[in-house]
């Protein structure tokens, strides 16, 4: 097999294996990390499941643990602009060097006759970067669910679930419990369990399980717990410990309780030989990074990026969105995944708005423009259709007055067209 030379060429091979759809089950990933010669149980990790809140969690951790000096390793999904960002050593994505290195490695050590999904073999790519640098500890997140998700191979140091919402059903099945059931997948023995749960069938699916497998069990608002003040700080009070005014680099009042977690876990991590000092504490949440999410764009104030794709994210951006109500009108730019909750995230955003703009960015699982404002109808606004994100974006800017604001929401894949745009990049996705 020749090794390509180019990493577009190579990136473009990695992303036609989304042909491959969505596949449960680990022994595809296991099967490329022995053809690798992996010995992944050598790395001690942190394991991130959870609805939404996964990847804020994930990179509070790793900001935290390198500013303590350790050499984490963060592999998260989905990326917003360049592949490259789902890789992160000592909280610096992969360079592309490296990452065209790693594809021509990994590939070549797949199997015909078992080809692996897109996100197994990016998975395989983040156990044999982290190896090879020889990352500690490593932040791993969930694709989807937990039990048959191609990262849960590992025992875990600490294992997180932030929380439970009804997304992916027609993947993890319908219900709470049976959505809760595939998470609690991540709950290993003698490994301690976060969670920000709150539905009590829920916790008592997950403590039954922490309980077959002897694995504590520490809740939010119960165990550790955040209290925001006045002037955008918090105080945390923990398992043993309390700090006072803290900050977050993230916006929004559901990163406190994201923060909680974080939090919780760099105690629980403490108890071993991974010393994190408050200094990297307060130094790791103010300098976080996680585009994207409430995202306010330096090329033009009025434009906030939120890829709000479930309902309960909308939820969360409709509350923010009305803490921060101004005087101007409210433009939305919404394309959205034709399988999510569509009528739902709709209705938690469109009565905000004046203008909606409806786009489709350019993936499979787009819903159309006309079936979205067909949706939109009865909620009275002005509607527009724009299939293109970036002349989406173009029309709301062009409408938009000095007072106005213009969200870009109901995918991260939308808003990371969006980010394309204003970075001036394209052809990394």
């Amino acid at each position: 097999m020749t090794a390509f030379g180019d990493l577009a060429q190579a990136t473009a091979w990695v992303f036609d294996l989304q042909k491959f759809g969505i596949k449960f089950g680990l022994s595809s990933t296991l099967s490329l990390l022995a053809r690798l010669q992996l010995d992944y149980q050598k790395g001690r990790y942190i394991h991130i499941a959870g609805t939404n809140g996964k990847g804020s969690v994930a990179a509070m951790l790793s900001a935290i643990l390198t500013r303590a000096g350790y050499p984490a390793g963060l592999f998260t999904s989905p990326h917003l602009v360049s592949f490259t960002e789902r890789f992160r050593f000592k909280d610096q994505e992969v360079t592309e060097t490296r990452l065209l290195a790693l594809i021509n490695e990994v590939r070549a050590a797949v199997d015909d006759a078992e080809p692996p999904t897109f996100f197994e073999f990016a998975t395989a790519m983040a156990f044999l970067y982290f190896l090879q640098e020889g990352a500690d500890p490593i932040i791993l997140e969930t694709g989807m669910g937990g039990r048959l998700d191609a990262t849960n191979i590992v025992q875990p140091l600490a294992a997180v679930i932030t929380n439970i919402t009804r997304d992916h059903q027609e993947h993890l099945g319908a219900g709470l419990l049976a959505i809760a059931g595939e998470k609690a997948g991540v709950i290993k023995p003698g490994a301690p369990l976060v969670t920000l749960a709150r539905q009590k069938q829920v916790l008592d699916l997950f403590r039954r399980r922490c309980g077959e497998v002897g694995a504590p069990l520490y809740l939010g608002g119960v165990d550790f717990k955040t209290r925001g003040k006045s002037g955008g700080s918090f105080d945390y009070s923990g398992l043993s410990h309390q700090y006072s005014g803290l900050s977050l680099s993230l916006k929004g009042r559901h990163q406190y309780g994201n923060a909680a977690l974080a939090l919780a876990v760099t105690e629980l991590l403490g108890r071993s030989d991974l010393t994190l000092p408050e200094a990297a504490i307060r130094e790791g949440l103010n300098a976080t990074r996680w585009p994207g999410r409430l995202e306010q764009l330096a090329q033009d104030a009025r434009i906030l990026l939120d890829g709000a794709h479930n309902p309960a994210a909308a939820l969360t951006l409709s509350q923010n969105l009305k803490r921060a109500r101004g005087n101007g009108r409210l433009i939305l730019v919404m394309g959205v995944m034709a399988d999510k909750d569509v009528d739902t995230i709709l209705a938690r955003l469109l009565p905000l708005a004046q203008t909606v703009i409806f786009t489709q960015p350019q993936y499979f699982r787009a819903a159309t423009t006309r079936d979205l404002a067909k949706r939109a109808q009865p909620y009275g606004l002005e509607i527009m259709q724009v299939p293109r994100v970036a002349a989406a974006v173009r029309q709301a800017q062009s409408l938009a007055g000095p007072e106005d604001r213009i969200v870009v929401t109901g995918s991260l894949y939308t808003v990371g067209e969006a980010k394309e745009y204003f970075e001036g990049v394209s052809g990394k996705r």
